[in-house]
């Protein structure tokens, strides 16, 4: 069931209306905010692996999801990790799924997760916040939008080594029950994936950071989420998956033999495979319906303590983009990450094919772990000066 503050928040339906302070309610007392990424992302991407990056940060979504009983949570996808925040009668069985993720992608991604669980009082301590809103990308599913600087700072913490969780004893696994990763690369159609990171150059979104906001949301009104390029007869999936690996490991248990859940994910692919491919409708499910819907549940752009998207755009329309921020940060206004690929990744969480799944979008070359790089350099060289 989900929480009765979560539910009670407002939700609105246009992204540019992230900048309305009034949207964002702060987080009551007692309750945690959860983060993870994926250490040593850069050798991981260079080795081309970046869509197991993906599926780990996915991973911590969905174990919590599944360990609390609902999707009905503030979280947000980070492309090398993810962050969320659970009320105090989530907080133990949250910190269980963090604890078994750890181990799952050891174990069958050979990644390195390290992960942390932060109490809402300390952040507060610190002099910040944590307010939460809710958009809705379309009417199936809501996603949360954070504010108030105190998610930023705990992932800051986090990667001092503070707030740790401990993994989970060997051989444990959470439930990622609707984890998939089926679709394939989605090439862009319009010269680039753009991936941007936007933060604050201060710890709250000024005036001056909203006007910029502003600006970049009505630079971009036109540019196309990668989701749309499964219009068109142009779907991005083929059988056997490229992820079907991936898949099967998300499944695996250390009692059975691996090649069982590849089978049993073999076949599952091809269930859905068969009807997305040709058109073919079976029982209430309809893939142009979903497809539809995959397009409009995706979250591609969001607002973490800064704006995160993810864009097929031309050439010089990423120009202008990193123009307009360049400049910004020359006056102090921003800091930010870009990163151009020619490709985007699609990430699922699907509880259900009929209205109510989530797609987590970045690029497919880095994305926002790379974008997060640059804005990392950038912060050193401002501490040398």
């Amino acid at each position: 069931m989900a929480d009765a503050f979560y539910a009670g928040v407002p939700v609105f339906d246009g992204f540019n209306r992230i900048v309305e302070p009034a949207l964002y309610k702060p987080l009551p007392d007692g309750w945690t905010l959860g983060l993870a990424d994926i250490v040593g992302s850069t050798s991981v991407i260079a080795a081309g692996r970046y869509k197991a990056v993906n599926m780990a940060g996915a991973s911590v979504i969905t174990a919590v999801a599944n360990a609390v009983g609902t999707p009905e949570f503030p979280f947000v996808f980070g492309g090398d990790g993810a962050g969320f925040a659970v009320p105090p009668e989530w907080a133990a069985c949250a910190r269980e799924a963090l604890a078994a993720t750890i181990v799952y992608v050891h174990d069958e991604l050979a990644l390195s997760l390290r992960a942390a669980m932060v109490p809402i009082s300390t952040v507060r301590a610190q002099g910040l916040d944590v307010r939460i809103a809710r958009f809705a990308p379309s009417s199936n599913v809501t996603y949360a939008m954070f504010s108030g600087g105190g998610l930023a700072w705990a992932e800051q913490a986090m990667k001092r080594g503070a707030f740790a969780v401990e993994p989970a004893p060997a051989g444990a696994r959470p439930d990622l029950t609707n984890l998939s990763c089926g679709f394939e690369k989605m090439p862009s159609i319009h010269g680039t994936i753009l991936s941007l990171l936007v933060m604050p150059s201060s710890r709250e979104m000024t005036g001056e950071f909203s006007g910029l906001l502003e600006a970049l949301l009505a630079l971009t009104a036109n540019a196309e989420q990668p989701g749309r390029l499964m219009r068109g007869g142009s779907l991005p999936v083929k059988w056997p998956p490229s992820g079907l690996d991936l898949e099967a490991r998300a499944r695996h248990r250390p009692a059975h033999p691996l090649f069982i859940y590849r089978l049993y994910v073999a076949a599952r692919t091809l269930f859905y495979y068969v009807p997305l491919r040709f058109g073919l409708s079976v029982g209430r499910f309809r893939p142009s319906t979903y497809l539809g819907e995959v397009i409009e549940n995706s979250d591609f752009r969001k607002y973490a303590d800064g704006l995160r998207m993810t864009l097929d755009c031309s050439q010089e329309l990423a120009d202008c983009i990193e123009a307009l921020l360049a400049d910004a940060a020359r006056r102090g206004v921003v800091r930010c990450g870009l990163h151009r690929q020619p490709d985007a990744l699609m990430t699922c969480f699907t509880p259900t094919v009929f209205g109510h799944h989530f797609h987590f979008i970045d690029g497919a070359a880095g994305g926002y772990a790379m974008a997060a790089k640059w804005l990392g350099k950038i912060a050193q060289a401002e501490q040398r000066t």
